[in-house]
């Protein structure tokens, strides 16, 4: 069986987002080494999926949207990506309490 090979793009507003969580974490709670692990575990997460980046269930929205959102859960942390062609295009990473209906656009 051949293998899909995806590549990874990452739209500015997820780099935004992590920006925002890694700098929150490390001058708001002090904690430089905590915003490093995060990171790292974000990346490994990312990685992870991507060769099987259709193998899991849509995020279920009632936007009609032309490619589906796909979520991968990283503690309290939510990455939501796409599958356009053979390209990961990681969009977003938020806070899993927010209501990520309002937030996603």
């Amino acid at each position: 069986m051949l293998e899909d090979k995806f590549s990874i793009r990452y739209t500015p507003k997820f780099v935004e987002d992590l920006n925002e969580i890694v700098d929150y974490i490390t001058y708001k709670l002090h904690n430089p080494d905590s915003a490093t692990n995060f990171v790292k575990r974000i990346e490994d997460a990312i990685l992870g999926r991507l060769n099987c980046s259709l193998a899991f269930e849509p995020f279920q929205t009632s936007r009609k949207r032309r490619y589906p959102y796909y979520r991968i859960y990283v503690g309290n942390f939510t990455i939501y990506y796409v599958v356009i062609e053979n390209i990961m295009e990681v969009r977003r990473v938020l806070y899993s309490g927010r209501d990520s209906n309002k937030v996603i656009k």
